[in-house]
């Protein structure tokens, strides 16, 4: 077997490794395409005579190139929010399925892409290949110019800021998260009467300005009423998911793994009394978010 078809068949092997540490890295699937892309023209131009470990190897490769694409990432943060907005997740994305894009983001879970999101490039890439792909930190060291130790730190802060810490007991957030979770499963359904039983009749649902967009908040009440709302939202629920909110369990909505809003609930004896849509970049950005505990 000469050179090329050795690494094409490693490539090929290790492929859906590579998919996996690009998608938790970049939080989108076509994205993370890319990157194997550009990855595999490395590849082929590389000197792999002293590779001992390809699969090892190639993950290097992969996570390189996922880092520069965080850092331009980061050079255009100045790219409005809407841009990734639920209309563009209901159609397909770069000829993947959205269907299949949702799927993948569920089961990586959309609060932790949300969270991910939110990290340095550097500290992102050190969570992941270190807590989900146990990629030494000696070997990540040099993919950030860093030491071990630099790294450690690096991935101790990105875990604090993944895992978050709420100051309700666990008995309450497990009420509050079966209460969000049946309100995302009927959204998502379409059961419009299941909808309505976990709200008051009294409910009241904010929605900031971005939201709709309209020149003022929008304010709305009555179960019904606030039910027929999330009715409409049925596809856009496809790309949401759990996620803790300043503390409490509440709804992220992250189409391609980028944060557009976050439902913030108000939850009296198992049901909802108040829900807060928020969308709005800078109170998008003043939010805790974290990663609820399974």
């Amino acid at each position: 077997m000469d050179e090329l078809d050795w690494l094409t068949e490693g490539f090929s092997e290790h492929r859906p490794r590579l998919h996996a540490v690009a998608y938790r890295m970049l939080g989108s699937a076509s994205e993370a395409d890319d990157a194997l892309q550009d990855a595999w023209l490395r590849v082929g131009r590389a000197d792999t005579d002293s590779v001992e470990n390809l699969g090892g190897w190639l993950t290097t490769v992969v996570a390189r190139v996922c880092l520069n694409m965080l850092r331009s990432r980061e050079h255009r943060r100045e790219e409005p929010l809407d841009a990734h907005g639920p209309d563009l997740a209901l159609g397909p994305v770069d000829g993947r399925d959205p269907e299949q894009e949702a799927l993948l983001a569920d089961s990586v879970g959309v609060a932790l892409l949300v969270v991910l999101d939110t990290l340095a490039p550097a500290e992102r890439l050190a969570f992941v290949l270190h807590d989900m792909f146990a990629v030494p930190f000696d070997e990540i060291g040099p993919m950030l110019e860093r030491s071990p130790a630099a790294v450690r730190q690096l991935a101790s802060r990105a875990r604090r800021r993944v895992k978050g810490a709420s100051p309700l007991p666990a008995a309450d957030l497990n009420r509050q998260r079966r209460v969000v979770d049946a309100f995302l499963a009927a959204t998502r359904g379409g059961n419009f009467d299941a909808l309505v039983a976990l709200l008051h009749p009294d409910v009241v649902l904010h929605a900031d300005r971005t939201v709709v967009p309209t020149p003022e908040p929008v304010v709305v009440s009555g179960a019904r009423t606030v039910a027929e709302g999330a009715m409409a939202a049925t596809g856009r629920a496809r790309f949401t998911g759990p996620v803790l909110v300043d503390g409490s369990v509440g709804l992220a909505m992250a189409p391609h793994g980028r944060l557009f809003l976050v439902l913030a609930f108000t939850i009296t004896d198992d049901r909802i009394t108040e829900i807060d849509v928020i969308a709005d970049p800078n109170r998008l950005r003043a939010l805790e978010l974290a990663v609820l505990d399974d």
